[in-house]
This record gives C-alpha cells, structure tokens and sequence, in this order.
C-alpha cells in the first residue's frame, strides 16, 4: 500500500522529519516550501554550506522526493495525500491547512508540527476543533523555530533543538498512525 505524505515547509522540523521518515522507504513524500536556503539556516536546519542560495526542496534528496518551490495555497494542492504534515514557519500556513483539510475534496488527516525555541507541539485533525481558534493564535507573518534569542545566527551557543525533537516526535506518530497504533491528539513540550 502506498502511503501518500505532503510536508509543507522543509526548514527546522520539516528538513529533520523529510530524512527521518524518507529513510525508512515506507512513504511516497512530496515536499513544498518555497524558502532558499541561507547561511544561518545551516547552523540548526538540516543543510550545509554548499546548499547557501539554492531551493531547501533541491537539497534534500534522500529517496527522491517529488519537489514543490510553490506555496500551498490551494485544496487542490493538498487533495489525494494520506497524509498532510505542515512544519511552515507561519501561522497563515497552518491557517489554511487546518481549512482546507476538512473540505470534502481532501482527504482530511494533518499534523501540525510546531516548535519554537524551547517549547514545541504537535496538534492532529483529531484534536476537538473547539480548540482551533486556539492552536492557530499568535502573530501573522513567519516566525523562527529558534524564538528570539538566536539572533539570525550570530550566537550559535543560543541554538535550541527543540525543533529537531518535534520531528522525532512527529515521525513516531506518523510511523504509528500508518500502523492503525494509538497517536495522541495533541502534545505540547517545553524543554
């Protein structure tokens, strides 16, 4: 069987769940993010020096991903996936991932993947939409997953790797869901 998956946004927690979940062969992935790669996202993302300028999605490659440069903006662009992770950097994003995940035409099943410096959470489609206005407050516009103090990488000793513990979190619950296993609606950690 074939298990369809869309990550939305492949920089903090999405470019360390893409290779943890690509890895085990059990996925068909695309992933989308419209971001290029700069010199600070090499300190805590998962790319390199030599990825500096070019697109996140051409740089990650393990087991051939279908590749998307676009933003998701549509329910077209997320309709027949088993699965629809977002890892995006902004509220809006989730916004629409949340809306459009319950309109017929998709499938309906999402993981919001969340972190930001110390704290981080992942909310499902089963959580009681009662909390949505909830999960989905906060400021508009992007937002790193290293908070504030970071400092677009001039202190790499403020780096925090919360970001990187949500992927593993993520891909366990991915990896349970598939297998018809118990999954938690929601969590929230602060380390």
């Amino acid at each position: 069987m074939v298990r369809k998956i869309l990550i939305i946004g492949v920089g903090g927690i999405g470019s360390f769940l893409f290779e943890i979940l690509a890895k085990t062969n059990n996925y068909t992935i695309t992933i989308a993010d419209p971001d290029t790669v700069e010199i600070k996202n090499t300190y805590y993302q998962n790319f390199y020096a030599e990825d500096v300028g070019n697109y996140k999605v051409d740089c990650l490659n393990w087991g051939s991903p279908t590749k998307s440069r676009y933003e998701i903006l549509t329910a077209k662009q997320i309709k027949g996936y088993d699965l629809v992770i977002c890892c995006a950097d902004n509220l809006d994003v989730r916004r629409l991932v949340y809306r459009l995940g319950f309109q017929s035409e998709c499938k309906g099943k999402w993981l919001d993947l969340r972190a930001q410096g110390r704290n981080g959470a992942l909310i499902s489609y089963m959580a009681d939409p009662k909390y949505s206005d909830t999960f989905l407050a906060g400021p508009e516009g992007s937002f790193s997953c290293q908070g504030e103090s970071f400092n677009d990488g001039k202190d790499t000793t403020q780096i925090h790797w919360t970001h990187v513990a949500i992927a593993g979190i993520g891909a366990q619950w991915v990896q349970r869901w598939f297998n018809d296993e118990q999954v938690k609606d929601k969590m929230v950690i602060n380390i």
